[in-house]
């Protein structure tokens, strides 16, 4: 083989090599940018740095990811915010990190800051897959679990509060906070509210699963009285269930808690998903915080 020969096939082994790199580049910018799309969570909704853990019932720490929604002004302005708690995180901003698709919390919000001036910083805590029905309950159910919802609550109240409340500008008083959930997460909501009354002022109890547990009756008449905060109760009526709905809500009023601090809606066609909880979600937040 002559040197010229050699010299021809060395450049292009080269160039065959250089053009693999560029389409193994390009490859990489193309995966990047779906990931990108993929994503649609607004740009003023971050994930904490910190990571929270809840002890669970064989006394192990299960650590879990929380997200952060702050008002489109938020780095401009110096306001101080009412604080929205809500669980099942990854379902409320990203559809690519969502179980069946997400609320869109960040975008209803942002819609009111637009429409009205008024916001809010919303911390979104991930449920931990196995752990969630044990965490959004604090009553065990002989087929499903649960029995840990005290812990998970304390480390909301104990923990994650404190931490925000001490970095963020936020409304520390029961009247600025809230405390919102879809399901066993409206469960959740339901109990925290009647268990810390003075923490949380606000309620958003959704499609809840009262069914769990037959103790959210006895439950519901012992703190009735004590509890001085707004409710807004939501169900579906496809959902299959207003029996417990309709039962747990008028309990509420007739063991002392004020008619007028609770809002009742049953919607017709609404299913057990995260599109009508999404949905819905701007009427709930406008009545619990009275939103003009």
């Amino acid at each position: 083989m002559t040197f010229i020969k050699k010299i021809i096939l060395l450049f292009c082994f080269l160039s065959i090599v250089s053009c693999d790199k560029s389409k193994i580049k390009d490859s990489k910018i193309k995966e990047q940018s779906i990931q990108k799309i993929n994503s649609s969570r607004s740009p003023n909704v971050s994930i904490l740095k910190d990571s929270f853990a809840v002890e669970n019932l064989q006394g192990k720490l299960i650590y879990r990811k929380v997200w952060l929604y702050t008002p489109p002004n938020y780095k401009k302005s110096t306001e101080s915010y009412p604080v929205v708690y809500m669980h099942d995180g990854q379902n409320l901003f990203d559809k690519e990190t969502s179980f069946v698709g997400e609320w869109g919390v960040d975008e209803i919000l942002n819609s009111i800051f637009e429409k009205t001036g008024k916001g809010f910083i919303v911390v979104g805590i991930d449920n931990v897959g196995s752990e969630r029905t044990n965490e959004y309950s604090p009553w065990t159910h002989k087929k499903y679990g649960g029995g840990n919802g005290d812990r998970y609550l304390k480390m909301i109240v104990e923990e994650l509060k404190p931490m925000i409340d001490k970095n963020y500008r936020t409304k520390t008083k029961k009247e600025h906070t809230g405390i919102i959930g879809s399901s066993m997460g409206g469960l959740i909501s339901y109990y925290g509210g009647l268990k810390h009354p003075t923490v949380f002022g606000k309620i958003g109890v959704i499609s809840p699963s009262f069914w769990f547990s037959e103790n959210v009756l006895s439950y519901t008449k012992n703190q009735a009285k004590e509890a001085d905060n707004k409710m807004f109760f939501l169900l579906g009526a496809e959902e299959g269930m207003t029996k417990e709905f309709n039962e747990v809500s008028n309990l509420l009023v007739e063991s002392g808690f004020k008619k007028e601090s609770i809002y009742k809606k049953l919607v017709p066609g609404g299913k057990h998903n995260e599109a009508f909880w999404g949905s819905q979600f701007e009427e709930v937040i406008t009545w619990l915080y009275n939103i003009q």
